[in-house]
């Protein structure tokens, strides 16, 4: 008898028995290994007498992890079972992801990742270093599985915290998590890498835990050619992986999605996937209003990566939806941390000029607010309370149901909370979160409002060009993922103000999009074969179903 990965298409390298079998993530079940298997496999004595089924377990585990006191430490009890038995692992993330995905993405990988070397137990996936350049291939030979998704970052701009070196792994390893529960790309497939360049966080340098390399960033042409390095040697060990860029500071992130995105199959999830996630909420919110997208105006908090992926998607939007490009633009403005951008500012960033318009300089957002008018704000500047009572009532003030968006995470950086959106406009807003926040009542009223979290795009985006073998991704594929995703949301979640679906639809809605995606990279001869006669139905066959 031979031990199975979980897949029909997936077959071990090798067979492993007795306690290598025990201690293989993928293989290992722990006390549900029957009888028989104990036989054949070596296990006879390894394990105790009593065979358990795999609800049992679940039910064992759930049952310890909520008398946990803190949410790191439910983390942390969670990442340790990731590292024993993967099956089981992804079977109580499924099946309860309402209460499992925010101990295992934002808003706890956060301060997960701020105390990665304390909490460090068992490597998962790849540290490439500085200090490895000429060797990645090399390195990249060492993973033992056939890869096909790869979330890699260089841990400078971790979520709103800023730069955590190479302690920013807890990314890369939540995301690929996320794939596999949220949209059932197989394990096996999945490699999370960090890049270590160094940190130039002060504490980490000094910390005798931290994990990274204890010297300053990398910048430059050094940096560029080590970059470049592994993008090579990665399509090398893992022809027509698709590479998902994560967590990149600004400075790298435009220049490394511009680099790469016709030439191989990459995207940028802080760039793309906030901004197809944001679209889709819009979307969703102007079927409550009745308000086409190119009648809106819309005034973002932040000009980085999120804020002007957002703007980007949203332009074409209205230009599909009739609006010329420079009409289009007029509508989306951005508010940096020196105030609206405007054109006559000097020392504009190149991501910022396409939305400098002829305007007299303002300083602050609630005076853009009166000037500008808008119909839609959206907070990604991880400014936490940045939208104050008075912003809120301006907003009141000016639409019958403002769209409000604090999209920040973690938590703390969120620009208000549900409870503050919706109190401070009477309860007119129309509101969507970076982080989750609980159900609000008010006057009667109950609000659910819904996390716009990425995890309801990357994951389907990344599934429906695996299964595909698209050679890119393409911005097309994104805006067919938004409205994938609004047209999701039903009209009993847009009565109690909903403006996504329910988390435990993730995997449906995945699929979905999955197809959507492949849809696009069939129609635009991107992908590696003819299209299905059933699209949705060959894109479900393709999902991984975490089972014994």
């Amino acid at each position: 008898m031979k031990p199975d990965r979980m897949s029909a298409r997936s077959t071990p390298a090798y067979s492993p028995h007795g306690l290598a079998l025990l201690r293989d993530p993928l293989l290992n079940k722990g006390t549900a290994f029957t009888e028989e298997e104990r036989e054949a496999l070596g296990l006879r004595g390894f394990l105790p007498p009593a065979v358990m089924s795999m609800q049992a377990q679940v039910e064992r585990v759930l049952t310890n992890l909520r008398t946990l006191p803190s949410d790191l430490e439910k983390y942390v009890a969670l990442n340790s079972l990731h590292d024993r038995n993967e099956a089981l692992f992804f079977r109580i993330v499924c099946d309860h992801i309402d209460e499992i995905q925010p101990l295992i993405y934002t808003p706890t990988v956060g301060l997960a990742c701020q105390k990665y070397g304390l909490i460090f137990q068992r490597p998962r996936g790849l540290f490439i270093s500085y200090n490895d350049r000429g060797r990645i291939a090399e390195i990249l030979s060492n993973w033992p599985y056939r890869t096909k998704l790869i979330v890699m970052t260089d841990g400078e701009r971790i979520l709103g915290l800023g730069d955590l070196g190479a302690n920013g792994m807890g990314i890369p390893v939540g995301k690929l998590s996320l794939y596999t529960a949220c949209a059932g790309v197989h394990p096996e497939q999945c490699l999370p890498v960090t890049l270590d360049v160094g940190t130039n966080n002060e504490e980490f340098l000094n910390d005798p835990y931290y994990i990274g390399l204890r010297q300053r960033r990398v910048t430059g042409a050094a940096y560029d050619e080590f970059i470049d390095e592994f993008m090579t040697a990665a399509r090398a060990a893992f022809p027509g992986v698709l590479i998902q860029f994560e967590d990149f500071a600004n400075h790298s992130a435009f220049r490394l999605l511009h680099k790469y995105r016709d030439e191989a199959c990459v995207f940028n999830d802080d760039i793309q996937g906030t901004a197809a996630v944001a679209l889709a909420g819009v979307f969703s919110a102007l079927r409550i209003t009745g308000g086409k997208l190119r009648e809106q105006t819309l005034l973002f908090l932040g000009a980085g990566e999120a804020a002007t992926g957002i703007a980007d998607l949203v332009v074409s939007a209205m230009m599909a939806e009739g609006l010329s490009e420079a009409e289009a633009l007029r509508r989306n403005w951005l508010v940096d941390s020196r105030g609206l951008v405007v054109k006559d500012r000097p020392g504009l960033s190149g991501h910022k000029l396409r939305y400098a318009h002829e305007q007299a300089p303002i300083s602050d957002f609630l005076t853009a607010i009166d000037t500008l008018k808008p119909t839609a704000i959206i907070g990604v500047a991880a400014v936490g309370g940045a939208f104050t009572p008075e912003v809120l009532q301006a907003m009141a003030k000016l639409n019958e149901q403002p769209i409000v968006f604090a999209l920040s995470n973690p938590t703390s950086k969120a620009e208000c909370s549900a409870e503050e959106a919706y109190r401070h406009t009477e309860g007119r807003a129309l509101f969507a979160c970076g982080s989750p926040f609980d159900p609000v009542k008010l006057d009667g009223t109950t609000f659910v409002p819904r996390q716009g979290n990425n995890s309801y795009i990357f994951p389907g985006v990344g599934l429906g060009a695996i299964a595909s073998g698209s050679r890119l991704v393409t911005n097309e594929m994104f805006m067919a993922a938004a409205h994938t995703l609004a047209n999701s949301v039903s009209a009993d979640d847009l009565r109690q103000g909903s403006l996504y679906p329910a988390l435990p639809r993730i995997r449906e809605v995945s699929a979905q999009i999955g197809a959507a995606v492949a849809d696009v990279a069939y129609q635009r001869g991107l992908a590696a074969g003819p299209p299905p006669n059933d699209t949705i139905g060959f894109i479900q066959s393709q999902m991984y179903d975490p089972r014994y």
